[in-house]
């Protein structure tokens, strides 16, 4: 008869264990920038668009669950995905070993390599650190940009900015010599209006270190049902074509990567 109680209680246990840790995943919050076009951005009227929010909702559309997008300044990005106030991050985060000591990623939905852009009349030829020895460039800081620019470009003066549209007004108005992002969010900006002041200077080799793995999706540790939910939508995004029409919406060449 104890044995028989023991085990009731051991059962009584679990379910309430089980019962702890299962979440609802019918609504899934996501946390997004929507200051980093062409990937994400918010329209004049307030509306999140993007290939990153393309994606999230291709991906939400898989799983079957309804998507509700949370927009966060980068810098808090992480502590307001561990503090819950999002599900996950599709922020063109990229996977990095420091940001895996804190949080957990999805398989990669896209990887592009750095680059870095100067004014049309820049006598900057290349791109090493002698190239750029003594100049000013700007990045968005706590970004795998101002990190590599940190460790690899170090004979350069490292100007940070909370969001690109500050560095591009800098280099638009010269008080920053040449800027590091990403080579699809700089492409995008000189084919723009406001990016006729400047050129691409050059691609960077990425550091696999520094640069991560591609960019993926940010989950809290405890969430690895979450984890597999996203990764087998990515897959089916990738098998049924939907990534492709998604892709080919803004760009003229792949951007999953190798």
């Amino acid at each position: 008869m104890r044995v028989l109680r023991m085990a009731a209680a051991a059962v009584a246990v679990l379910a309430a264990v089980g019962g702890a840790e299962a979440k609802d995943w019918s609504k899934v919050r996501i946390g997004t920038e929507g200051a980093y076009p062409p990937f994400n951005s918010l329209t004049a009227d307030g509306q999140l668009v993007g290939f990153d929010i393309d994606i999230a909702n291709a991906l939400c559309e898989e799983m079957k669950v309804e998507c509700e997008f949370v927009t966060q300044d980068w810098d808090g990005m992480i502590p307001a995905l561990q503090a819950g106030k999002f599900d996950a991050v599709i922020a063109s985060m990229s996977i990095t070993e420091e940001r895996l000591q804190k949080v957990d990623f999805t398989n990669k939905y896209y990887n592009t390599p750095p680059a870095i852009a100067v004014p049309k009349d820049s006598a900057l030829t290349g791109t090493s650190d002698e190239d750029l020895k003594g100049i000013k460039l700007g990045a968005q800081s706590s970004t795998t940009h101002s990190n590599y620019a940190e460790e690899k470009l170090p004979s350069a003066e490292l100007v940070l900015y909370g969001t690109p549209d500050e560095y591009k007004l800098d280099i638009t108005s010269g008080r920053v010599n040449a800027v590091i992002d990403d080579v699809v969010v700089l492409s995008d900006w000189l084919a723009t209006e406001d990016g006729a002041c400047c050129k691409l200077l050059g691609t960077l080799t990425p550091d696999p270190v520094i640069n991560g793995e591609g960019a993926g999706i940010a989950i809290r540790k405890d969430d690895g049902e979450l984890k597999e939910m996203f990764n087998k939508a990515i897959e089916g995004i990738l098998a049924n074509g939907k990534y492709k029409e998604i892709n080919d919406k803004y760009f003229t060449f792949d951007v999953y990567g190798g």
